[in-house]
């Protein structure tokens, strides 16, 4: 039967009333989530560091082993939105928890993967983590700390993708030439391991509250200013995933780089991510439109300066390392947008962002792969440089106009 619009409440809202009456924050279990999201994060982007290696011993073209990206992306896509209507019923520590394995499980399938198709599969299990932990993570911060705290909250469970931005790539790059890639996805299966066992210590039961619902997802649709943000995710993240999925061999290829500069310059693309980070949520409180519309512009100037310069090794260093600090930028912006266009019902815009780019990372990934194997790596760079412009222009055009969005 069908449930009348009147009883339908937002778990968001649920959750936020119930942290305004918790008296002590849990600090230890909003760490937990940060550890947990370094550990995805790093899971998601080890394949870009590792693609050459594992292509070679799994016997695959660049291309194809691309699509690990692929596989996590689609299944991310599908998980965002619908797991908390899934698990309505479930303690939402057990449903960290059940993540938290999941991701670990992926690691280790990863680990021992003798063919594409388990490759793949590893990465539809990390899919469901992936997409059900980013839904879920700031409902559940909103319960572990009083309202107040929430940018607190919300700052420290984000520094674990800032770290990650930082470390896996470089780290994944030096450890997969020098151990094989198989030991980097048997350290983030011992990292996902770390994340389990303090949720396990720290976090309190969590009842579900509220009644989750595919209607709220439809009327958050309907909101224009969501589609115009959704339309800029999908432009920014199918062009970055298409480009920075292969920037590895381009610079194999290309500037000619060994695997230390490598992993200097992915090094370098980390560093710039964090700072990024922290310069995109800087910008979104004095001016919201510059900073989602910037972002995406500095990655076509960058993925511009590859396709003409990048011959030169300290060029490419330099693209690259904007690069990262730009799409650093860009979840915080995007972000704030969404919860500004959809204040009333945060935890539906944030699942849609969260399906959005998942979506965007595949179809970047798919297109990435086939210009790849069809016309070689700089067209790759190509796509990205035209989506992330047609991103930077549609968010002045049509982005936000005021501090509401």
């Amino acid at each position: 039967m069908t449930e009348p619009a009147t009883v339908i409440i937002d778990a968001a809202v649920l959750d936020a009333s119930e942290s305004e009456e918790r008296a002590e924050p849990a600090w230890g279990a909003v760490v937990s989530l940060a550890l947990g999201v370094f550990g995805l994060v790093t899971a998601e982007f080890l394949p870009a560091s590792l693609l050459t290696r594992l292509a070679q011993d799994l016997g695959i073209t660049e291309g194809a082993a691309g699509q690990a990206v692929t596989a996590t992306a689609v299944v991310g896509a599908i998980a965002a939105p619908t797991m908390a209507i899934v698990t309505k019923r479930l303690d939402r520590r057990l449903v960290m928890w059940g993540l938290t394995v999941l991701l670990i499980v992926s690691n280790l399938l990863a680990a021992f993967a003798s063919s594409l198709p388990v490759l793949l599969a590893a990465r539809v299990v990390l899919g469901v983590a992936l997409g059900g932990f980013w839904s879920m993570s700031a409902a559940m911060a909103m319960r572990l700390v009083p309202m107040r705290l929430m940018p607190r909250a919300m700052s420290i469970i984000l520094t674990g993708v800032s770290v990650a931005t930082v470390t896996a790539a470089p780290v994944g790059a030096y450890v997969g030439d020098v151990w094989g890639w198989r030991t980097a996805f048997m350290i983030a299966a011992v990292v996902g391991a770390l994340a389990l066992l303090v949720q396990i210590a720290t976090i309190p039961r969590l009842p579900p509250a509220g009644v989750a619902s595919f209607r709220t997802l439809l009327e958050v649709l309907k909101r224009s200013t969501i589609r115009a943000a959704l339309l800029v995710v999908l432009l920014v993240a199918s062009g970055h995933f298409a480009g920075f999925t292969y920037v590895r061999p381009f610079l194999e290829k290309v500037p000619a780089l060994d695997i230390e500069t490598i992993s200097l310059v992915l090094l370098a693309y980390g560093i710039g991510g964090f700072f990024g980070n922290f310069a995109g949520g800087f910008m979104a409180e004095r001016n919201l439109k510059a900073a989602v519309g910037l972002a995406p512009l500095l990655i076509a100037l960058s993925a511009l300066l590859l396709l003409v310069l990048g011959a030169s090794p300290v060029v490419a260093a330099v693209a690259v390392a904007a690069w990262g600090f730009a799409f650093g930028a860009v979840p915080v912006g995007l972000q704030t947008w969404l919860v500004r266009a959809a204040p009333d019902q945060a935890e539906s815009a944030g699942g849609l962002m969260v399906a959005t780019f998942q979506v965007a990372i595949a179809l970047g990934a798919v297109f990435g792969g086939l210009l790849v194997d069809h016309a070689g790596v700089a067209s790759a760079f190509a796509y990205c440089g035209i989506a992330t412009l047609l991103a930077a222009l549609a968010t002045f055009l049509i982005g936000p106009k005021s501090e509401r969005a």
